[in-house]
């Protein structure tokens, strides 16, 4: 397992070269035999995020956002995981460049047969490179599901409220916006039961007293709430984040 950080300009010691950090990854890691094995499995990393030889004797100072995080990805396959967490990996760079991390991602991700967690707060990015959603409110799962069944039929009262504050580039299409009020409570001290209790515009005596589990409620859907069938079908039909 590795992880890729939110931040390329922080993730990256600024005193090592791009070669030093690799190398480093595979020696502490014992997944080569020697220096000489290690500087050759660098060179085949570094072309495979789309950077070339030269970039891997120069210093994180002189590269941009994109190539930083593209050899912070780098850095982590050097040895050889089945499984990346991906912190944010693009929320610190521009639109444009995001997309090509995205896209450098996926091929990786079929290319190498890596399984990802991908951390974000951008539901369009999560839409386009999740197979499987997992949403999360003061630490804790409210809902699990399929990428699809997610986007058209979500069943918690927060995911409908996340997805549906989500603006709409589309003159003609007219969506319910969740009504949510209050503040988000503080994690160290968060409300008995249910943790969305103090803004859930469906709140019973039970949510406060009683704090829902994650259970299913058919075809790997899995929710926190006590009420989600009863909410589902109000929930239903809302326009998806990606159009």
């Amino acid at each position: 397992m590795q992880i890729v950080f939110q931040d390329p300009y922080a993730s990256l010691d600024p005193r090592q070269t791009v070669k030093g950090a690799l190398v480093e990854a595979m020696r502490v890691s014992g997944s080569v035999s020697n220096t000489s094995e290690a500087v050759s499995v660098a060179r085949e990393l570094i072309k495979k995020v789309g950077l070339n030889e030269d970039h891997l004797f120069r210093f994180p100072h002189e590269f941009s956002g994109g190539q930083r995080q593209r050899i912070a990805i780098a850095r982590a396959l050097a040895t050889n995981p089945d499984f990346l967490i991906l912190d944010e990996p693009t929320s610190f760079l521009d639109v444009s460049v995001q997309a090509q991390i995205l896209n450098l991602l996926k091929g990786l991700q079929s290319e190498l047969g890596l399984t990802y967690l991908f951390i974000s707060h951008n539901l369009s990015v999560i839409a386009h490179m999740c197979d499987r959603i997992g949403v999360m409110y003061l630490g804790k799962l409210m809902e699990i599901s399929s990428k699809e069944t997610m986007l058209q039929e979500p069943a918690h009262p927060y995911t409908h409220a996340l997805f549906s504050a989500i603006p709409i580039a589309d003159p003609e299409i007219k969506s319910v916006k969740a009504v949510v009020s209050g503040e988000v409570p503080s994690p160290i001290n968060p409300p008995p039961g249910c943790v969305f209790n103090t803004r859930c515009p469906y709140r019973e005596e039970r949510c406060i007293q009683e704090e829902p589990l994650l259970r299913s409620i058919g075809d790997e859907h899995f929710v926190a709430c006590h009420f989600s069938e009863e909410l589902r079908p109000s929930l239903k039909g809302m326009v998806s984040p990606t159009g």
